[in-house]
């Protein structure tokens, strides 16, 4: 609400004298506090995914307990009622709306032209209007991490890697992986696959075990899942036949207890309860936000599910690769910026 308040008091400074002027401003902001009404759109996974929409929930859950505001939260079932919540929310005069994920660039591009005046916070994609903020991760960077991890653990000198739909994106996740594998060791095998080409690829954790028990049978002895709903099935495989899983978005060390290694975490959550805290202040911007491990958007997870897993010389390894990483000594190849994988 900052360029509309602002604009409001410039009115005012030309009626008013100076002491009414101080006195409409604490008044601005107080309603501008009490005016804000933050809204979510998950996509059509839910934000029960226990993974990527789940991580924008827990930052959700905790901005409405520690600011006592209310955020209104709708989940659609399908794509085409994606752009129709937008639109029913900004119509209601709900700002920021904050957009989950990749797949709803379209519907955001509708609905922010639409209702130019509404803030629009999207996650993971692009859309190049003045009331959108956009929010991106650099993925490659936490998937080096994990992959380094990956490296250490296995003893078949084979590790997995099985996606969720076969895009840029995800395949942003894996060269970052592989990366960090081979970074770790040059000797190492990387089998990966893709779930499927549609966003039902997310959602698919059958496919997703079978994936993985195809890549056990190759050798694989850790698998890394960055696929959504469909990784409760890698995760679910790999402790079928006892080797390791790495988790993604959330951390989901506590899935499977004594075959999570680590999760890759992706901090969505503090996207969302950054937008509207910056909302709530006047400090919200359109344009881009991107987070890698210099801004702590991306990491891994280390807790009592997996303390007792990663011994003193894997966790001084992954925080030297971090630190190399954040100083610019190790640059990690981003596959959305040039898609030959040097790996």
């Amino acid at each position: 609400m900052k360029h509309t308040k602002s604009s409001r008091l410039g009115e005012l400074i030309k009626k008013t004298s100076l002491a009414l002027i101080a006195g409409a401003f604490v008044l601005s902001a107080s309603i501008a506090q009490a005016d804000i009404k933050p809204a979510v759109v998950y996509d059509i996974a839910g934000k029960n995914d226990q993974s990527f929409n789940e991580a924008v929930f827990v930052g959700i859950t905790k901005y409405m307990n520690d600011t006592g505001i209310a955020v209104t939260e709708l989940e659609p079932t399908n794509a085409a009622q994606v752009e129709q919540s937008l639109k029913k929310l900004a119509s209601r005069g709900y700002e920021p709306i904050v957009a989950v994920g990749f797949a709803m660039a379209n519907a955001v591009q509708a609905a922010a032209e639409a209702y130019p005046d509404t803030k629009f916070t999207l996650i993971d994609m692009v859309v190049g209007l003045p009331n959108v903020q956009n929010v991106l991760y650099k993925e490659h960077e936490g998937s080096f991490l994990v992959g380094v991890l990956a490296a250490m653990n296995s003893e078949t000198g084979t590790v997995g890697f099985v996606g969720g739909m076969d895009i840029p994106l995800i395949s942003r996740f894996e060269c970052g992986y592989k990366q960090g594998v081979n970074w770790q060791d040059s000797s190492m095998n990387v089998l990966a696959n893709m779930t499927g080409s549609t966003p039902a690829a997310f959602g698919n954790p059958s496919k997703g075990g079978e994936l993985t028990r195809t890549q056990i049978q190759n050798g694989a002895d850790v698998v890394y899942a960055a696929a959504g709903g469909t990784g409760s099935g890698v995760y679910q495989a790999a402790a079928d036949a006892g080797v390791l899983a790495i988790g993604v978005d959330s951390n989901q060390n506590w899935m499977q207890p004594g075959t999570m290694l680590t999760s890759m975490l992706k901090r969505v959550g503090e996207a969302a309860y950054d937008s509207y805290e910056a909302a709530n202040n006047g400090t919200w911007e359109a344009g881009f936000r991107i987070l890698g491990l210099a801004e702590d958007g991306v990491g891994w997870a280390l807790d009592e599910y997996n303390r007792d897993m990663i011994t003193a010389e894997m966790e001084a390894r992954v925080n030297e690769a971090r630190d190399a990483i954040i100083a610019g000594d190790i640059v990690v190849h981003d596959y959305m910026a040039d898609s030959s994988c040097p790996i």
